[in-house]
């Protein structure tokens, strides 16, 4: 459950830049990232898109692996980003809200559209795996290889448990 890439584009035209790490404020998102500051939507802060999805789905088109196709701020490796809609999670050590689903857009269908495949084709790949959409709850930095947290709620009950100790015979 880690962080596989990291990415930012500065602007609506400019290139993607795949970055070892980032650094994240809360409540704002990526510096440098062209929605930095922007609060037009919630979870506008980070976007989430699960490798497993893209490496799926660029198999079946038979296009090599390019785990940046989706623009996605953070690409993750063994996470189940569905199910972190609504709950607290860290990576990295920096907390995070998960907003709701980053469902594809037309941009999304356009830019990974085929001669085989049209935009709207694309958009159906991906509904319900195209991402999460975040708010940075906490400031700092993520690196490439960081690990995911689980829900803040499971940490705290684990914290609470007593431990369990092993013991010879």
């Amino acid at each position: 459950m880690t962080i596989e890439r990291l990415c930012i584009h500065a602007a609506d035209n400019d290139a993607l830049r795949d970055l070892a790490e980032v650094d994240v404020i809360a409540g704002s998102g990526i510096v440098g990232d062209r929605y930095f500051s922007r609060a037009d939507e919630p979870g506008q802060n980070i976007t989430f898109v699960e490798a497993e999805a893209i490496e799926a789905f660029l198999a079946a088109q038979g296009r090599p692996v390019d785990l940046l196709v989706t623009r996605r701020n953070v690409v993750t490796r063994g996470v189940r980003l569905n199910d972190l809609v609504g709950k607290t999670f860290t990576v990295g050590g920096l907390r995070f809200r998960g907003v709701e689903l980053c469902e594809p857009c037309l941009g999304l269908g356009q830019a990974l559209a085929s001669p085989e495949l049209r935009p709207a084709d694309v958009v159906r790949a991906f509904v319900r795996r195209g991402g999460l959409r975040a708010d940075a709850l906490s400031s700092g930095t993520l690196k490439c290889g960081d690990a995911f947290g689980g829900d803040e709620n499971e940490r705290v009950v684990a914290a609470l448990s007593p431990p369990v100790v092993a013991r010879s015979i």
